[in-house]
């Protein structure tokens, strides 16, 4: 029964309406009662029922999958084994309830997931090759190991750790009390356990008054166009409160995080100007610049992350310098049949607006130089058809004679090794 239910699952996130509403309903409650046994099955399940959580089509369907989700830990077997670990803490998949993970975080990050986390957060001593480089700031931290620092010719510095944590000393107070360039060269692996905590990829989300449901099909990329989005009434973003600012900076992080990314902008927030906007559809976006002693030599920077329904969906990353802007957009792996090109087009109409910017570039990476998700996904015919060009004349000349060819031609696709070539150089996008 689970194979078909999950397969049933995954078809209707792209199949809406009344009807498939009430097929989802239907599903959701029989997955709801079901027993998955196999990690993969507990995967599907919980990233079919977090994309209806974001997604939904109706008020029911929003409440089974929370359902599903609020007690998802109760489905992971305790202790877990070790196939299971290796699963779910794949980058795609991690950050699930009642699982953990285990990497180094960047000194910003790691201070911040001890400080806000606690005793969740811990050295994840068996995934340490060099334990001994912890030795100075043990020793710092804790007067009675500086003895087999000194003299010792191999001390068990995670034993020396355990005897500090005894003394009442935390893995918080070890990571501030050490300079953050200090800590980077240290390659510290912290496993995170998750628990049912909110923090968890499962629990993740942000208060909201308003539901949007989806009683019509998803938007696709030829539903939307960037200019006609521009035409629109303007998008108008508000300044957080600082208390607020702190409270969606922590999101932020633990959404990255438990993903193992870490953007510069989210490095190095300027808590004191984070700005929050309404795109639509129920989806805000929460960005913010870099405080001055972090900004950029030559360009400005901005970074964010979009919730849809209070769920993280992705992030932006933009950096600009005279009028024109290169923009980095992820959507999470989870949400990849959600409404990316009207998500894509509101953030261009936001940025244009309030940073008067004109064109819009993107790196070769988003769109498949060195990046084989992105020739996977034939992300260079997504930007393509969106309206954006090449700039250099072989890479136009071969993107027309392959856009004919897919418009001549029923059922073809690019290959892969045409995609890479016309990855090569950057497209561009112009408001004009």
């Amino acid at each position: 029964m689970a194979v078909p239910l999950l397969a049933r699952l995954e078809q209707l996130k792209v199949d809406y309406g009344k009807e498939a509403a009430n097929a989802t309903e239907d599903s959701l409650r029989k997955a709801l009662r079901a027993r998955f046994s196999a990690p993969q099955d507990l995967i599907r399940l919980h990233e079919a029922a977090l994309f209806f959580r974001a997604y939904p089509q109706n008020r029911s369907v929003l409440k089974l999958s929370e359902q599903i989700l609020f007690h998802f830990g109760r489905r992971i077997p305790r202790p877990v084994p070790e196939a299971f670990e290796k699963l779910f803490e794949h980058s795609e998949v991690s950050g699930v309830a009642k699982t953990g993970l285990a990497t180094t975080f960047s000194y910003p990050f790691a201070r911040s997931l001890a400080l806000r986390h606690g005793a969740a957060i811990k050295i994840g001593w068996d995934y340490y090759e060099h334990p001994e480089r912890l030795a100075g700031p043990i020793a710092q931290v804790f007067p009675p190991a500086r003895e087999d620092w000194a003299i010792a010719p191999h001390p068990d510095w995670q034993r020396w750790h355990e005897k500090y944590e005894r003394a009442g000393g935390t893995l918080t107070q070890l990571i501030t009390s050490t300079k953050p360039e200090v800590w980077d060269l240290l390659d510290v692996p912290l496993r995170w356990e998750m628990g049912d905590s909110d923090f968890s990829r499962t629990r993740s989300r942000l208060n909201r008054r308003t539901f949007f449901y989806h009683g019509a099909p998803l938007l696709q990329r030829r539903d939307i166009s960037i200019a006609a989005e521009f035409a629109k009434a303007p998008l108008h973003p508000k300044k957080l409160s600082a208390p607020a600012a702190d409270k969606i900076l922590g999101v932020i992080i633990d959404a990255s995080a438990v993903r193992y990314r870490e953007l510069y902008g989210f490095l190095y927030p300027d808590a004191k100007r984070v700005f929050h906007v309404d795109l639509g559809r129920g989806t805000d976006l929460y960005f913010f610049g870099v405080p001055r002693k972090f900004r950029l030599p030559s360009r400005e920077y901005c970074a964010g992350m979009y919730f849809k329904n209070g769920v993280p969906t992705g992030y932006v990353e933009c950096m600009w310098q005279n009028g024109e802007m290169e923009v980095g957009f992820n959507l999470y792996y989870t949400f990849r049949n959600g409404e990316t090109a009207w998500l894509y087009a509101r953030l261009l109409k936001l940025f244009e607006e309030r940073f008067g910017v004109h064109t819009f570039f993107l790196d070769p990476y988003q769109i498949g130089h060195e990046n084989d998700e992105a020739i996977a996904s034939g992300a260079f015919w997504f930007y393509y058809k969106m309206g954006f060009r090449p700039r250099s004349r072989p890479s136009a000349a071969l993107a027309a004679k392959e856009a004919a060819r897919i418009a001549a031609v029923p059922g073809y696709r690019s290959s892969p090794r045409i995609l890479r070539q016309l990855a090569r150089s950057r497209l561009f996008f112009s408001c004009a």
